[in-house]
């Protein structure tokens, strides 16, 4: 199986009221990361059989932003396993509850998505953890032992836009 664990973009402050916090929408700029990476998913051919995002408005903002840009057509999957207090143990049972798909795309909040990452790939606790940034997207192959394949930052995705529209540009002025 394919997981893809993509971290929520950018959602201005955190709220100190935890419930306020839970309804806090994606800010401009997560918009337009989640339109910026999902055009890069579509472009690399990213399909996936089933999209969950934790319950918090700003997962699954970026979990339907992505999804679109993707052309994902299934119904968006709601779990508590991706809250930000989710624990290991609660992610490993989703993701035994998907086990027959080919690819899954999980959304979902730091620390514990990067943490949950890490473990997966390496077995050790998040001291060892691959950090994802808001907005980023890691590809692993789950099997009998787990790898990262490739992980893409918004701050890549976005160099990557920048200098396609350049050499474009460019382009066009030698014709």
């Amino acid at each position: 199986m394919i997981v893809y664990f993509l971290r929520h973009a950018s959602a201005g402050q955190h709220k100190a009221n935890p419930e306020k916090d839970e309804k806090r929408p994606l800010d401009d700029d997560g918009i337009e990361q989640c339109g910026e990476m999902g055009r890069t998913l579509a472009a690399m051919d990213v399909h996936v059989d089933a999209l969950i995002s934790s319950p918090l408005k700003r997962a699954t903002q970026t979990a339907s932003l992505v999804g679109n840009e993707i052309a994902f057509e299934g119904k968006l999957i709601i779990d508590d396993a991706l809250r930000p207090e989710a624990e290991f143990n609660q992610f490993r049972n989703l993701l035994g509850r998907h086990a027959k798909a080919e690819a899954i795309m999980v959304v979902g909040h730091n620390p514990n998505l990067s943490e949950f990452l890490s473990l997966l790939i390496s077995g050790r606790s998040a001291d060892w953890a691959v950090e994802l940034k808001k907005g980023a997207v890691a590809r692993v192959e789950v099997d009998k032992t787990s790898s990262l394949q490739w992980c893409l930052t918004p701050k890549l995705v976005r160099g990557i836009h920048e200098s396609a529209a350049n050499h474009s540009r460019t382009n066009k002025r030698r014709k």
